[in-house]
């Protein structure tokens, strides 16, 4: 009898698509969190080979703060109809009608009602019962404690002194009715996994990742693309060109590129291999207070 050895990737591969089936099979309302970045773009590529040829047994859920960049949203209402997918977008009108923004009143109040209470907002309406996010163990310290099924209470909190074991691939899915579990399938892949399956897969991912002469301005140290004219300029700032990427996406306020001369997936992967800072170095919101990602969980934040 021949033996067939999966490589690292079609082991990731596998287990994702295993945790997914798994979590249809197992709740009445599941939903996938959609934030348009690579690793959700890997989700999507997943969740449409676990379900295949059947169209896709949960909606796609986008919680919009209305400051993420251009090229993403155009990119996200492009891949909904090229792939038919239900998405539901969800705004914090709350927020909007009392003008929250990151320049007006920094990133962590932004942060906080833009897309943990926007979050909320959009769990409470459509009482979902598990909702996946594209997280990964290696992104941050508060990350490496998550489980793969994690758990929240009818509060949306993480309590990560009181989180369920998970021995090999059982998972525990009991809750009672109002609360929740966050379900990360890409828990275990790491940031060269996530690239080198896009290449391999020819997964389609916005543009930004790609180095391309864009117009920035330093800002303490960060490259802020001037995406539109939102951005108020202080005295003496003046946008200039630099070729730059960015390693992961958020709101283009709070989210720094990075100077790169990447512009193919290869030459993203080689400049991986030879990096040695996290990719989430440029993300504010994971420096805006102390412990600041982990406080964001508890509170709810995905």
């Amino acid at each position: 009898m021949t033996q067939t050895r999966l490589t690292h990737l079609k082991a990731l591969e596998a287990e994702s698509i295993h945790i997914m089936r798994e979590v249809v099979a197992e709740f009445d309302n599941p939903a996938m969190l959609y934030s348009i970045g690579k690793d959700s773009s890997v989700m999507l590529h997943l969740a449409l080979k676990a379900f295949h040829p059947a169209k896709l047994p949960f909606p796609l859920v986008h919680v919009d703060t209305t400051w993420k960049f251009r090229e993403m949203i155009e990119f996200r209402d492009q891949r909904v109809k090229e792939l038919g997918l239900d998405l539901l977008v969800h705004i914090n009108q709350e927020g909007v009608q009392a003008g929250i923004g990151p320049f007006t009143h920094g990133s962590q109040v932004h942060t906080d009602i833009m897309k943990t209470e926007g979050l909320k907002q959009a769990l409470n309406h459509y009482k979902f019962d598990a909702v996946f996010g594209g997280a990964r163990r290696d992104e941050e310290k508060s990350r490496a404690k998550e489980r793969i099924y994690s758990f929240r209470d009818r509060h949306h909190r993480w309590d990560p002194k009181n989180q369920r074991p998970e021995l090999w691939n059982i998972y525990n899915g009991r809750v009672h009715k109002g609360e929740s579990i966050r379900v990360f399938p890409l828990s275990n892949w790491t940031e060269l996994d996530v690239w080198q399956y896009i290449w391999l897969e020819n997964i389609p991912i916005v543009d930004l990742y790609y180095a391309k002469e864009r117009p920035v301005v330093v800002r303490d140290g960060v490259k802020i693309l001037v995406d539109d004219d939102r951005l108020p300029l202080l005295p003496g700032e003046e946008p200039h060109l630099e070729k730059v990427r960015f390693r992961t996406l958020g709101c283009y306020p709070l989210t720094g590129a990075v100077n790169s001369e990447a512009t193919t997936l290869p030459q993203i992967i080689q400049e991986m291999l030879l990096c040695r800072t996290s990719e989430r170095q440029g993300r504010l919101i994971d420096s805006d207070q102390s412990g600041s990602m982990e406080k964001k969980k508890i509170e709810g934040y995905f």
